[in-house]
């Protein structure tokens, strides 16, 4: 006895359809990232990371130990016009985060974030370690 499968035509012609945006040239769309170069400079870590279009109110940054955070509201839109007609219109509107761990814990009373040209700068001093203390005994 032949074993029957029901096929769907459309399962196959809008399977990942959905998934990913696709843009006019039929490539897939990729949400934007944040990249970054991150140093080592003497007792501090030297963050650079691209964020453009976006405005400085829109960026958050957290120091907790040893571990950066780094997130921010896009708004990116791209239109093309021909004459009077839009021909295209794409929009992004989201969130990005990055987050690392360095080697050492970060002083953040210390910490520094500038924003200047789409690129965020983080001067992260390195904690210094305290010498053991000693109790003693009551």
């Amino acid at each position: 006895m032949a074993n029957i499968t029901r096929v769907d035509p459309f399962d196959d012609l809008f399977r990942g359809f959905f998934v990913r945006p696709v843009d006019f040239n039929g490539q897939p769309q990729q949400a934007p990232s944040i990249k970054m170069d991150v140093r080592e400079q003497g007792d501090a870590y030297l963050v650079h990371a691209e964020l453009p279009g976006v405005k400085k109110e829109d960026i958050h940054v957290v120091v907790d130990g040893n571990q950066v955070s780094i997130s921010a509201e896009v708004r990116q839109e791209k239109e093309v016009k021909e004459g009077e007609r839009t021909l295209r219109s794409e929009r992004y509107f989201g969130k990005v985060s990055r987050s690392f761990q360095l080697q050492q814990d970060l002083d953040d009373t210390r910490s520094v974030a500038r924003f200047a040209d789409g690129v965020l700068e983080l001067t992260l001093p390195k904690r210094t370690a305290s010498p053991s203390k000693r109790l003693t005994i009551e």
